[in-house]
Order: C-alpha cells, then structure tokens, then sequence
C-alpha cells in the first residue's frame, strides 16, 4: 500500500517562501515519478511539479518555472517542493502524488495561502 503523509505550507506573504515535504512508503520510485499537484478554490486540480528517478529528469508548469524547485531524498523516502516568490495565485491545495499522474495515489493536501 502507497502512503504519502505530506508537511509544510501555510499563510505567506506576496514574494516570500515556502517549502512543502512528503513522506513516501510503498512505492518503487525507479518504476515512475512522483510529484505534485495543487488545486484552486472553484478550479480543478493542475499538475504543478514532477520528478523521475530513473530519468533523471523535472517536469514543471509554465506559471511556476523559475520560482519552484522540486527535489528528492530516495534514500529517505522525501519528496519536497521549495515554492519561492509565491503570488496569490499560487494560493491552493497542494497535493503529493505517486506515481505523478491523475490515477496516482495522493497525499491529503496541504494548505498554501499567499496575502497580498
């Protein structure tokens, strides 16, 4: 069974940071991404941030290239998200998965608010 227990988020203002963490049992990170999802009050989710393991490579949306950094710690299980100059419109639920896809298992979400 995949587990995903995610940490993080929270209230922020326009321009600061935040990093989001989630803890990853039973999944075989060589076999497909992982990554994150978020989704807006009254707007469907959207795949923000993906990572493979086997590829070696990142996957992020248009609207957070340059300000978020995906990352990952194999060896201890962490995927993380480091969310820098934040704009309300990064305000959302945001969401790890495994594998990095809409049939993937899902963390609970975790709450990102940015303040202008």
């Amino acid at each position: 069974e995949v587990q995903l227990v995610q940490s993080g988020g929270g209230l922020v203002q326009i321009g600061g940071s935040l990093r989001l963490s989630c803890k990853i049992s039973g999944f075989n990170f060589d076999d497909a991404a992982i990554g994150w999802f978020r989704q807006a009050p009254g707007k469907e989710r959207e795949g923000v941030s993906c990572i493979s393991k086997s590829a070696g490579s990142t996957y992020y949306r248009d609207s957070v290239e340059g300000r978020f950094t995906i990352s990952s710690d194999y060896a201890k299980n962490m995927l993380y998200l480091q969310m820098d100059s934040l704009k309300p419109e990064d305000t959302a639920v945001y969401y790890c998965a495994a594998p990095c896809s809409w049939s993937g298992n899902w963390g609970r979400g975790t709450q990102v608010t940015v303040s202008s």
